[in-house]
């Protein structure tokens, strides 16, 4: 016999609002307690320094995080120019320091050369794995690395506000495996200056946005003196790029049992039209996401499937 987890099956989505110098990983424990829920996990790693939106799963919800990886995201920061650090971030340690201060116009120039598909080196201080190690295990030791290049996308960048000639602050929409730092490491560059990141907040992953999110603070409270349930969002919304197909009750019934259903003609007409790369489609049943689902040949064939 299966040993049953402990805590509760709550399944859903949270949109955290992250605070400051708190980890991605301790703050999906916070909420995993504050729920007393029996899984949790988050998609996409914020760093401490930073705050705003990450998306942290429950339950059932689990299965539906590696979609919601590559989602596109937006991100709010803010450049101090003069002090270049080893992190390129305020808590490295200086390396450099200039008294370069471009102008906004210099840096509105600058930033059509960072927008499409670019090349970048991701920081030293990252979660990349060098060897099978973390890159930023590396760094603080004091191993030399070379990291390659790779390919990432930035869909848009503008400045937002110049304060003082000290700071410059920018948004970015990009896509996934995109630093922020080293964005503003090959930017201070280009424009022959030294600079790090003093501020960073991410404001959208995927459809998850500001607009949604709660914070840690709220939702402890919430979790203490009332139901948290009606914060939950729903299993799918990590789904929403994702072809969906209403099914009868004996197809579910099928799906759940990890048997494929055969589809009519005009279904297939239509999915196909919506299809992505992956050829996955969630299949649901009134209210209920019931499995997702790979299509070929005419069939949808079930890869996750979801429990009430």
């Amino acid at each position: 016999m299966a040993r049953r987890r402990k805590g509760d099956a709550v399944s859903g989505w949270i949109c955290l609002d992250k605070p400051r110098d708190l980890g991605s990983t301790q703050a999906v424990g916070r909420v995993r307690r504050a729920f007393n829920a029996q899984k949790a996990g988050h998609a996409g790693t914020l760093d401490p320094l930073a705050t705003g939106i990450l998306p942290i799963a429950l339950g059932e919800a689990t299965k539906t995080v590696p979609f919601l990886m590559d989602a596109d995201k937006t991100y709010r920061f803010t450049i101090a120019w003069g002090v270049e650090t080893a992190s390129f971030d305020r808590e490295g340690a200086v390396t450099a320091t200039s008294d370069v201060r471009p102008t906004l116009e210099a840096v509105r120039a600058a930033l059509p050369a960072f927008i499409g598909e670019i090349e970048q080196i991701p920081p030293a201080y990252s979660a990349v794995k060098v060897d099978g190690e973390r890159a930023y295990d590396l760094a603080r030791a004091g191993i030399a690395m070379e990291l390659k290049s790779r390919k990432v996308t930035i869909h848009d960048a503008r400045c937002i506000e110049q304060p003082d000639a000290d700071h410059t602050t920018l948004e970015i929409e990009c896509g996934k495996g995109t630093y922020v730092r080293a964005l503003v490491r090959d930017l201070a560059t280009a424009l022959g200056a030294h600079a790090h990141v003093s501020d960073l907040r991410r404001l959208r992953v995927g459809a998850f946005t500001q607009a949604n999110a709660i914070t840690l603070d709220k939702l402890e409270e919430l979790c203490n003196t009332a139901s948290p349930l009606e914060v939950l969002l729903p299993v799918e919304t990590a789904l929403d790029d994702i072809p969906e197909l209403a099914v009868t009750a004996e197809d579910a019934f099928r799906l759940t049992q990890g048997r494929s259903i055969v589809l009519l003609p005009r279904q297939v007409e239509t999915l196909r039209a919506r299809l992505t790369a992956s050829r996955t489609v969630s299949a649901r049943h009134g209210t209920q996401i019931v499995a997702l689902c790979e299509m070929r040949a005419g069939r949808l064939n079930p890869t996750r499937v979801f429990h009430p």
